[in-house]
């Protein structure tokens, strides 16, 4: 049985799950402002294990949500992800952390998905995905103006959510948008499933170059 610790920091809900196969065996978080992730993180994977009873020992992959989103809550995350990984001597999953948030909204059938974190004044990371999940767009950073996603369908109902998405509300309209006003973070929650179907078709990730998905180059150009 394949017993997977998941850990989420983006934003700032400080996330940690155990699944196996798949399966959300337990889970530890916390909403903070502060971003108080680093004095929060590994007393969270230790508490996630004992619910459960299991040690690190037992783990047989670790998943961290690897962006975009907060600079030092990715920081966080990844270098805890990696140094357990090569302590434990087991393989490092990296999960598109937009992504993690899209498993949080049940899609209908004609709808389109903007997952939104945000960036900083009038700025968002978001990525496109259809009902099933399956991604249109990749991720990008993108300015709110007027027109921004007008290559995308209005016969489908566009639906934005998540923290950035409000930045949205007064330049997106239209009887084909909706917004979900409840603002959800990424959750370890969510990525149970995930992380196991990544786990089960072996898409491992180099644990000596891998980084965060900080989208370097967008921050660097508006700073």
């Amino acid at each position: 049985m394949s017993t997977l610790l998941n850990i989420e920091t983006s934003s700032k809900n400080c996330s940690v799950s155990i699944s196996q196969e798949g399966k959300l065996k337990s889970l530890v978080e916390k909403y903070s402002e502060n971003y108080s992730h680093s004095e929060n993180l590994h007393n969270f994977i230790s508490k996630a294990l004992k619910k459960i009873k299991l040690s690190p020992n037992d783990l047989d992959a670790i998943a961290v949500g690897m962006g975009p989103g907060s600079y030092t809550g990715l920081r966080i995350g990844v270098s805890a992800a990696k140094g357990l990984c090569y302590a434990l001597d087991i393989p490092l999953i990296g999960l598109n952390s937009l992504e993690i948030l899209c498993q949080r909204y049940k899609a209908k059938s004609n709808e389109i998905l903007f997952p939104m974190f945000d960036a900083r004044r009038m700025e968002v990371y978001t990525m496109v995905l259809n009902s099933n999940k399956e991604i249109i767009k990749k991720t990008t950073a993108k300015i709110i103006k007027q027109g921004i996603f007008k290559d995308f369908s209005k016969e489908k109902t566009w639906v934005f959510f998540g923290e950035g998405s409000t930045k949205c509300k007064d330049i997106i309209k239209g009887n084909h948008v909706k917004f979900i006003d409840e603002i959800m973070y990424p959750s370890a929650r969510e990525m149970a499933l995930f992380s196991y179907e990544y786990f089960k078709e072996k898409k491992f990730e180099n644990i000596a170059y891998f980084e965060p998905f900080y989208l370097k180059e967008f921050i660097s150009k508006m700073s």
